[in-house]
């Protein structure tokens, strides 16, 4: 017969149950903890004494006190300078690193455009992974500099646009990077030299974390995100749990073929979502494939911008993706009955330019009762929903053992200063 969890168990989970509130939530009393959580006040403020000596939150009179008689309840807020993680961000025309800081709040950034070669968005060559992984190390380390040695870097996270293997965070595949044989994770914490390991992630997967926990679909517990750069990916929220599969591959939504013998497709099939509504084939249809030395989103972009203005050309290729996304959106419906359906990434702005056309394609595709209930939204985190998903996604060990996890890192040393 198994025993129950020990009060030490207990514990534990209480200390990152009330964390992870304040981190997601936002500054709260202890009254709301105890009553949010289900716990007693003595408990919350056990609670808060345990996380406020680890140097986690720290408590304070509210800034606007009530009017209530009697002394006001503690405010417990995050102590977002002191605490925080690494989020990077590659992207095929752009890397991104930030230090977020505990309760989401990006504290600082280095932002990167990516170098086109002889035809803007539509030709990247795929850079060195090692260069782009010495940017990425350059980057963080002028952060970690500037954040001070009072503040403690609790882990570090990478969002790739690409398939990563669960089991050790390898990427098998990414379209226009070339990392495959290369442990980016692996290299890019020895390079950092603090102690933290750096996990690497689909970008899809991060952003539907992301806007699940702080964007459009707070509060939805199934969703669907799509992403889009030059490739296609999805992340799938289910009961609100991101749906992995069984070696992290699940969201490959990009290559549901929707319009077979449709256009040749990166992973060799045809007429994939991917082929059909990506960058590439929107500016295609557009004339605007060899715009130079135009990053892909502002490509993007402009091609929306020109449809609204009257260009028949831009409108009508903005209409024929918007047909096949349409049909993307449809099967997903049906198969996945989501409360909610958002676009990120180049999806963004192709959704807002084309938001008629899918709408009417979904009328006609899915099944009505999947359909009656289903929200289309844009990502409410804009550029930065793939850049918070990572943060998201580094926090994780330290809200689920946050003292435990503190105490690792303060006992294990660097494998190298930072310089």
């Amino acid at each position: 017969m198994r025993a129950g969890p020990s009060q030490e168990e207990i514990r534990r989970h209480n200390l990152g149950a009330l964390l992870r509130f304040v981190h997601v939530r936002g500054p709260a009393s202890r009254a709301t903890l105890a009553e949010t959580l289900g716990l007693n006040r003595s408990t919350i403020m056990a609670l808060t004494s345990d996380l406020t000596a680890a140097g986690l939150v720290r408590e304070e009179l509210p800034r606007r006190p009530g009017r209530r008689a009697g002394r006001p309840s503690l405010v417990v807020r995050p102590e977002s300078t002191r605490v925080y993680v690494l989020a990077f961000d590659v992207g095929v025309d752009r890397l991104t690193v930030a230090r977020v800081g505990l309760g989401g709040v990006i504290l600082d950034r280095r932002e990167a455009a990516r170098p086109a070669e002889g035809g803007g968005a539509a030709r990247r060559a795929a850079p060195d992974p090692h260069e782009m992984v010495s940017a990425l190390a350059a980057a963080a380390r002028s952060l970690v500099r500037k954040a001070g040695d009072e503040a403690t870097c609790v882990g570090a996270a990478l969002a790739f646009p690409g398939i990563v293997r669960r089991s050790d965070d390898r990427v098998m595949f990414g379209p226009n990077l070339d990392v495959r044989g290369v442990a980016v994770g692996e290299v890019l914490s020895r390079r950092l030299g603090l102690g933290v390991p750096v996990a690497v992630c689909n970008d899809a997967n991060l952003g539907a974390l992301a806007e699940h926990e702080r964007g459009a679909g707070v509060g939805v517990n199934d969703l669907i995100y799509l992403h889009g750069d030059v490739g296609v990916g999805g992340g799938i929220i289910t009961g609100g749990q991101l749906l992995g599969g069984e070696d992290g591959y699940g969201g490959e939504i990009g290559h549901m073929v929707v319009n077979p013998g449709g256009r040749r497709c990166a992973c060799g099939s045809r007429g994939c979502l991917e082929a059909e509504v990506g960058e590439r084939t929107l500016l295609d249809l557009a004339g605007r494939r060899e715009s130079p030395d135009v990053p892909g989103r502002e490509a993007v972009r402009a091609v929306v911008d020109a449809a609204a203005r009257g260009d028949v050309v831009a409108r009508d290729a903005l209409h024929r993706v918007g047909t096949w996304l349409g049909r993307g959106v449809a099967d997903l419906v049906n198969i996945f009955n989501p409360g909610m359906v958002i676009f990120g990434g180049t999806l963004r702005d192709v959704y807002l330019g084309a938001a008629a056309q899918v709408r009417s394609v979904l009328a006609t595709g899915a099944l009505a009762a999947p359909r009656e209930r289903v929200k289309l939204r844009t990502a409410a985190l804009a550029d930065d929903t793939t850049l918070v998903g990572a943060a998201e996604f580094a926090f994780a060990d330290v809200l689920s053992d946050p003292v435990q996890v503190l105490a690792r890192l303060r006992t294990t040393p660097e494998d190298a200063p930072v310089p």
